[in-house]
């Protein structure tokens, strides 16, 4: 625990703090500013598997209310998936997909006032959920896994969430590693603003994800937050999703003997806190009620630069 932790502390320590650039991204429904404040991203996994609360929300029923509560309780955006994505997680086909997260984006309908995200990798699955509300699409593969995904985010005019990801879902923390975190992000990040572009997906359209417990290993993360403004350097939003994930929970306890998902919600205050300070403009978390009043205090710092 004690190398991990003083790493992690030394690694957040030395965070450069920048000012955010601002952008406008157009939905249907309205447009969002980004960078005036840090808008909180809410999770709704409507999944059996999920690293953090698989299950919880499997019911259609729940999974509406929970997203419903998420909204009171200060998320500016609700991410729903289908898919779990967390490592070692086996590729379900898109009817199953579809099958979890329809119900709950009808539920919705009518009911929900702030802008819904689909996290999702496929293009029928992401057609389906825009028909049935959703304004936003999180494609943790970067338009690698579904080549008809651009055409579709392209065609129904909605913005993209790329995220990093080295690997696949199966295998991206079985290693090797990147030797050099950023040069491999950056890269990575660019192939796919290049793929999204061929795309005709509009510039101002896109938003980056540096994907934090994606194919990285636990030093790489804090690596990535402790320096995440390098990344601002690319010139697009950011979104960075941290919460309860697993270099957290080794971080809190150990490697062989990790912390539970729900006692990491300090460890997620204190990464949410650096990537305000970084320049994420949007932070997808679990426990939306702590984490706004985190980034409310993030941003108080942030506007004294």
């Amino acid at each position: 625990m004690g190398a991990v932790f003083v790493l992690s502390l030394q690694l957040i320590y030395t965070c450069a703090v920048i000012q955010r650039r601002h952008f406008k991204l157009k939905l249907r429904s309205r447009t969002l500013a980004l960078g005036e404040r840090t808008l909180i991203m809410g999770v709704v996994n409507v999944t059996p598997d999920s690293f953090s609360d698989g299950g919880h929300f499997f019911d259609s029923l729940t999974a509406v209310n929970h997203a419903l509560q998420l909204e009171k309780s200060g998320a500016d955006l609700i991410d729903i998936g289908g898919e779990s994505t967390r490592p070692g997680a086996a590729t379900i086909s898109a009817e199953e997909e579809l099958s979890r997260v329809l119900p709950v984006l009808l539920g919705l309908r009518g009911k929900l006032r702030i802008p819904i995200s689909i996290d999702t990798r496929n293009a029928i699955v992401a057609d389906a959920a825009i028909a049935a509300g959703a304004q936003i699409v999180n494609d943790v593969s970067a338009l690698q896994f579904d080549p008809a995904l651009g055409e579709v985010i392209r065609r129904r005019k909605v913005p993209v969430i790329l995220m990093h990801m080295r690997g696949n879902p199966a295998n991206m923390q079985n290693g090797p590693f990147a030797k050099n975190v950023f040069t491999d992000v950056i890269a990575g990040l660019r192939a796919a603003v290049k793929r999204a572009r061929n795309a005709r997906i509009p510039q101002s359209q896109i938003v980056l994800d540096p994907g934090i417990g994606f194919g990285k290993s636990y030093r790489q993360n804090f690596e990535l937050l402790a320096h995440l403004e390098r990344l601002a350097t690319l010139g697009f939003p950011l979104l960075v999703g941290t919460s309860r994930k697993a270099f957290l929970g080794a971080t809190l306890g150990t490697i062989k003997s990790p912390t539970s998902t729900e006692e990491r919600i300090w460890g997620t205050a204190a990464t949410i806190t650096a990537a305000i300070l970084g320049g994420a403009h949007i932070v997808r978390v679990h426990d939306v009620a702590e984490m706004a009043k985190v980034a409310r205090v993030a941003d108080a710092i942030a506007g004294e630069l």
